[in-house]
């Protein structure tokens, strides 16, 4: 069936990989014989269940569950020889998996591998992934749920649920089993990953950010994150919804974007700048012309004139690096209406607030850093870092100019996000920077299943644009700004 999958056989017999011989001494000890009916309730490699509270699994269990693993390499070789790789291309997904699965029956009879039909399916669904995908990591890929996918090492997969870290049933059979998952990532993207290059920063086909770094580097195995890309843009009402700030929040930011402030969105890793970034630009003008700069393609903008650049690392031979700074240097010479850095990390951070600074007003960007004090302080090492030789006071004074609201990100200890803050730069006095607090998130109490208890409230101050937003049309009533008691 499906000959065209099929490789044409040798003209000459030679040796191959013969899945009707005896196996390795070790993979024989691995499986004995008596062991074959006990699998009915196996978990399935590449299922993604929670953190399980029942005992752990027994010896029995276990060496099933390897014993398997070793299979499915097997029986992936089998395919690699077997399969006509270029004609898979063409073939459609039911085409593939019934040819995967007549070669899979053939083996399986081949070895006198008593298999339950359930543990045949997931065998057949496990290699192909691995032929057409990623896998034991498609099924987590798949999850609409699981937002972060964390490997250290082969043995040891975590996901990321509702802020929440899991460890999950999935596992490679080994390192060189990781590390071909990552070697089919990065080519597909024209990266490289090996020991003279032990890390890796690229992205998947569906938008989702992957970070990989290897051996030697990698004491324990490799280690991977892929932070999975969103289908759906969660939009301000989703935010508000969700509890991430309030409707008085969403005002004020919305009359911020509108009019044309410079907004540093500032947090912790996987505090959600990125995505409140996306949800701030939504209130961007359509018949303006946005120009976007990350070192790897996250934000998804719906205005209609949008133009994207991304970063490239060096090549082989260390040459061809495109940095952010040599795309926003070059974004400047675009007529830009606005410009949009995904994260300013690196020396790229002085154009930026010379763009701020020389026309380009409405400019977005994020950064790492615990408070809007330390997002200032972040941007002071920074152009320190660069080399550029600049007075403190004078350093200051631009930022101040430059910078005009930061809005704090934070993922709480319960794993919820929220905007905790919003601050406003209001000028400079001496050599000190001011600032006031507009809005915060003010922190109640816990309960006892350790979810966060709080309120969001304005600081009592009106804002310092108050009278900008007026000219603009925004006419913001001043009761927004007022402290709001905590809920009985």
């Amino acid at each position: 069936m499906f000959t065209r999958f099929r490789k044409e056989p040798p003209r000459q017999a030679g040796p191959s990989a013969d899945f009707g011989q005896k196996p390795e001494p070790s993979t024989q000890e691995a499986r004995p014989r008596d062991e074959a009916p006990a699998a009915a309730a196996l978990r399935r490699a590449a299922r993604v269940p929670p953190v399980s509270t029942q005992p752990a699994v027994s010896e029995r269990e276990r060496k099933r569950r390897q014993r398997l693993l070793e299979l499915r390499s097997e029986l992936h070789t089998r395919l690699l020889n077997t399969l006509n790789l270029a004609a898979i291309d063409t073939a459609s997904e039911a085409e593939l998996k019934a040819e995967i699965a007549a070669i899979v029956a053939e083996a399986l009879a081949e070895m006198n591998v008593p298999l339950s039909a359930e543990e045949r399916a997931q065998l057949n669904q496990d290699l192909f992934f691995d032929v057409r995908g990623l896998g034991p990591l498609e099924p987590l890929l798949k999850d609409e749920t699981v937002t972060d996918i964390l490997i250290n090492g082969p043995h040891k997969v975590y996901v990321e649920r509702n802020g929440k870290l899991e460890l999950t049933d999935v596992c490679f059979k080994d390192e060189r089993h990781l590390m071909r998952i990552i070697d089919k990532i990065v080519t597909a993207v024209g990266r490289r990953v090996d020991e003279a290059n032990p890390y890796v920063d690229a992205r998947l086909p569906d938008g989702s950010r992957f970070n990989a770094m290897i051996p030697p580097i990698a004491i324990d195995g490799s280690l991977v994150s892929i932070r999975k890309f969103r289908k759906d843009k969660l939009t301000v009402d989703d935010l508000i919804r969700l509890g991430a700030f309030s409707e008085e929040m969403a005002l004020y930011l919305e009359a911020a974007v509108a009019t044309r402030l410079n907004i540093i969105v500032s947090g912790g890793t996987g505090s959600g700048k990125t995505t409140t970034l996306n949800a701030l630009s939504s209130f961007i003008d359509p018949s303006e012309r946005i120009l976007t700069i990350e070192d790897t393609a996250e934000l998804q903008l719906q205005q209609p004139h949008v133009g994207r650049m991304e970063s490239r690392p060096p090549n082989v031979e260390g040459k061809g690096a495109v940095t952010q700074r040599d795309c926003l240097r070059n974004a400047l010479r675009m007529r830009p209406d606005r410009i949009i850095v995904g994260e300013t990390r690196g020396d790229e951070v002085i154009d930026m607030l010379q763009a701020m600074n020389t026309g380009h007003d409405g400019s977005m960007t994020t950064i790492h850093a615990n408070s809007a004090r330390d997002a200032v302080s972040r941007l002071e090492n920074m152009v320190a870092l660069a080399g550029i030789d600049i007075p403190l006071r004078a350093l200051r004074a631009q930022i101040a100019s430059a910078v005009n609201v930061i809005v704090q990100a934070s993922r709480l200890s319960d794993g919820t996000r929220r905007l905790v803050s919003i601050t406003e730069i209001t000028g400079i006095e001496g050599d000190i920077i001011t600032m006031q607090e507009i809005f915060r998130f003010e922190r109640t109490g816990i309960e006892p299943s350790g979810r966060i208890i709080g309120h969001f409230t304005g600081c009592g101050i009106r804002s310092h644009y108050h009278e900008r937003f007026r000219r603009w049309g925004y006419d913001l009533p001043s009761e927004i700004y007022n402290e709001v008691s905590p809920p009985r």
